[in-house]
């Protein structure tokens, strides 16, 4: 039923990526779990496959192919290595806010630069002493003159490392309208990165800490207006923020129930196959029963954002569903592979590892929970999908002069706001 929601294009798509997973990073993940160093130079080549530019429209120089072909991309890095599937999707949340709220000079600055992997963006929340509480921040911003100086740390920024253009949500303001966000430059004075700390899993991936010393920016680098910073936050977590993690814990997912079907043939037991055996075999069948349904609530929520229509509960569900069922068929692929899920020359231990990364951001199963309860009770607030949705709904090309790619006629089209010129999308790509 998941093939309902995808045409060909999305699964020449998957084609591509999947090759150039297997011939570029598949290599690479023996130093990359021995070193837990960051990855820059499979981070710059994924970039260069013009992938972070997947939902940027393609006057701006992206592919303009949608949330539903950004899911197959994440999944299918995510199915090999779960830190460059984290690599891509983190910066495709940068993406968001300057589509979002960026101005037009903004948009024709960098998303270009973006589209053509010559800039990774990253989005800055998350602090120290109010993790997931956004409104508890304390970095602030104050305008003196023509600029604005920055001062603050932030925690927890997806591809600190390797980000090329910060997207920094900061109080200028108290209360709930007193947040504001900026693009910071990589090399602005006043940024430092703090230490890399490498962590449980996602070896390769960088997600630590920004330090704003006085750090300033012109005026020009506002996001929006001041008092957007709140919306900038929100609309990035719900509309990038749970899809993408959700098809990183659907590609670990899967290479999960393959290494686990594999490891289940190929052993014996008591002159079997180790899948003969009725208790691997309901361990089996329930990680497929899990996989699939997990790639449905995937599937189906990014084919309504891509429809430009309300769904913030599933995109919600997704992610619940997907984080849950992955950690749970995680658990029961080591029960399968026993002592031998033990050792790091088998790939098990590495997806679990990496499966426990994707529970956090986004908010947790437990803050899913709650949002999906507020949607029971009637008490639920707004659909940022139903508002932001259209600006990254795939759309028509105009006609190709010489045979370039085309986004499908199958996928919906919408006008895309404060353009003044559209093109027809790169070649060298599925869409």
């Amino acid at each position: 039923m998941s093939a309902s929601y995808l045409t060909q294009d999305h699964e020449r798509l998957r084609q591509q990526v999947k090759a150039f997973a297997q011939a570029e990073i598949a290599p690479r993940i023996p130093y990359m779990e021995s070193s837990a160093c960051v990855e820059r130079e499979l981070s710059a080549l994924i970039a260069k496959q013009g992938w972070i530019g997947v939902t940027i429209p393609c006057e701006y120089g992206g592919m303009g192919a949608g949330h539903l072909a950004k899911t197959v991309i994440i999944e299918e890095l995510s199915r090999v290595s779960g830190a460059m599937g984290a690599v891509t999707q983190a910066s495709q949340l940068g993406v968001a806010k300057i589509l979002h709220f960026g101005n037009d000079e903004q948009k024709r600055t960098w998303l270009p630069a973006i589209a053509a992997g010559e800039c990774l963006p990253t989005i800055a929340v998350t602090e120290p002493g109010s993790g997931g509480h956004v409104l508890g921040m304390t970095a602030t911003a104050r305008r003196i003159g023509d600029d604005y100086v920055l001062t603050g740390r932030k925690v927890f920024v997806g591809n600190s490392h390797v980000g090329d253009l910060h997207g920094v949500v900061v109080r200028t303001a108290e209360g709930s309208r007193g947040l504001s966000a900026f693009l910071v430059e990589k090399d602005r004075p006043g940024l430092s990165l703090g230490a890399h700390q490498p962590a449980m899993g996602l070896h390769g991936f960088s997600f630590g800490e920004l330090v704003f010393d006085d750090c300033r920016v012109p005026a020009a680098n506002l996001l929006g207006r001041e008092g957007d910073g709140l919306a900038v936050a929100y609309s990035s977590s719900i509309l990038y923020g749970r899809p993408n993690l959700t098809a990183v814990s659907l590609g670990i997912h899967t290479a999960l129930l393959e290494e686990t079907t594999k490891f289940a043939l190929t052993q014996h037991r008591y002159g079997k196959p180790l899948c003969e055996n009725p208790v691997i075999k309901q361990k089996l069948g329930q990680m497929q029963s899990r996989l699939m349904t997990a790639r449905l609530t995937a599937y189906h929520a990014a084919h309504l954002l891509d429809a430009g229509l309300p769904c913030d509960a599933e995109l919600i569900n997704a992610k619940l569903i997907n984080v849950e069922y992955a950690l749970d068929s995680a658990r029961a692929a080591m029960e399968v592979h026993g002592g031998c899920g033990l050792y790091t020359d088998r790939p098990v231990e590495r997806y679990l590892r990496d499966a426990f990364h994707i529970f956090a951001p986004a908010g947790t199963s437990d803050i899913q929970r709650l949002r999906l309860a507020e949607v029971a009770l009637g008490t639920s607030k707004g659909q940022w999908s139903q508002r932001l949705a259209p600006l990254t709904t795939p759309r028509r090309a105009d006609p190709p002069a010489s045979g370039l790619a085309t986004v499908p006629p199958s996928l919906p089209t919408t006008a895309v706001q404060n353009t003044s010129q559209e093109r027809t999308c790169t070649p060298n790509r599925a869409f």
